[in-house]
């Protein structure tokens, strides 16, 4: 290990009760999407007390923030992506709570080696990575286009290299009937819930004749009041996903006219929004996921224990991810092999083995970016990674 990254893990080292204590408490105090008024707040002052420079409410959204911190030396901007909002009636089953101190830490780590490098570290704190995540805000507005690389890590039960996201659209469909008696005069209604079930029946025969990285899954989030009134309003909502934004696209243009189908065969009208936000799709840089996997290998991690990156859902880095180079592994917290988004792993989360983990995790994420900072080299091997993948 060389000189700076021994500064750099002694950093984190003498840092890490002060992150268990910030994760420990954003663990018990869970806050949904938008809401983590907490979160944000005790993230934004700890980085503030680091001697970062931080903009609060970034682009008018009030639990988002970017800090940074910029040495007198030019050189690279290296991103550190914070997510801190929980989960509904389950908590912080995801680890958010350790993601953003993952970023909190790492951010102290490059801090104490960056004014002999040179470049710049900045921290995102992205609200309501679960629903309408505010990286895709970010991504929009241009906020990573000058960054050199977006680095994040995802707690979990094994270790896993940075692998796939799925790009997601999110369709709500609300059919409009005519309410009648269902046994006095059912010739009289217009029955929307019928058209809601011929939805379902034609997407689940659309399936055959898609491909087998295709998602597409849905629920009835409303049917009818009662089974002796035919009911004027219904209504769906689905999530669609695949491997890439052209073909999710194509995919939602498709449901889209079943839906449309339904309508009229059922004599309903349907109006149709999104009522979260489209996700695009991750594209790891596998220079910039090498780099970090070298880094868990020479930490005394087993090669053969970093796991191949899976999909696992859909993610709003994914967004960034066409923007900037940009990695996710997953880092080791729980010894038992609980799966994300549930009370298990939500509980074994807050345990001090999860903290630890968690340091450890901001300590590879610092190694890195120190990578990219002091090698020239490895910065042009990411650099041209991203560019071939704009290209595809």
């Amino acid at each position: 290990m060389s000189a700076s990254k021994s500064i750099v893990r002694s950093a984190i080292s003498g840092y890490a009760p002060r992150l268990k204590e910030i994760a420990a408490f954003i663990g018990a105090n869970p806050e949904l999407g938008h809401e983590e008024k907490q979160a944000s707040a005790l993230l934004a002052s700890e980085l503030e007390g680091l001697g970062f420079i931080v903009e609060r409410g970034t682009l008018g959204l009030s639990t988002a923030f970017v800090a940074e911190y910029r040495s007198a030396k030019p050189g690279p901007i290296v991103a550190l992506l914070a997510e801190y909002d929980a989960l509904p009636e389950i908590g912080h089953a995801c680890g958010h709570h350790l993601i953003c101190t993952m970023a909190l830490g790492a951010a102290a780590g490059v801090k104490a080696v960056i004014d002999e490098t040179g470049g710049t570290v900045r921290v995102y704190g992205t609200p309501a990575e679960e629903t309408k995540g505010a990286k895709v805000d970010m991504a929009t507005a241009g906020l990573f286009d000058d960054c050199d690389a977006a680095l994040m890590a995802h707690p979990f039960h094994v270790f896993e290299k940075s692998g796939l996201s799925l790009a997601m659209d999110a369709w709500q469909f609300e059919f409009h009937g005519k309410a009648a008696h269902a046994a006095a005069h059912p010739h009289l209604g217009i029955n929307a819930l019928d058209a809601v079930i011929q939805l379902f029946n034609s997407v689940n025969a659309m399936r055959q004749q898609t491909r087998s990285d295709a998602r597409i899954h849905g629920i009835v989030s409303s049917g009818g009041e009662a089974p002796n009134i035919i009911p004027d309003y219904a209504a769906a909502q689905f999530y669609v996903r695949s491997l890439d934004r052209r073909y999710t696209n194509e995919l939602s243009q498709r449901v889209v006219a079943c839906a449309e189908a339904a309508a009229l065969a059922t004599g309903c009208t349907v109006t149709k929004s999104n009522y979260e936000y489209s996700y695009d799709e991750l594209r790891t840089n596998e220079p910039l996921s090498e780099a970090f996997t070298s880094n868990l290998i020479e930490a005394g991690i087993p090669a053969d224990d970093i796991l191949t990156g899976h999909d696992h859902g859909s993610l709003d880095l994914g967004n960034v991810s066409l923007r900037c180079p940009a990695i996710h592994p997953y880092i080791q917290v729980v010894e038992q092999p609980y799966q994300l988004h549930t009370i298990e792993f939500r509980d074994a989360a807050q345990l001090e083995r999860a903290y630890e983990g968690m340091a450890f995790g901001a300590t590879m994420l610092a190694f890195t970016a120190f990578d990219l900072l002091s090698d020239e080299e490895l910065l042009k091997r990411v650099r041209t990674a991203f560019e071939a993948g704009r290209r595809v």
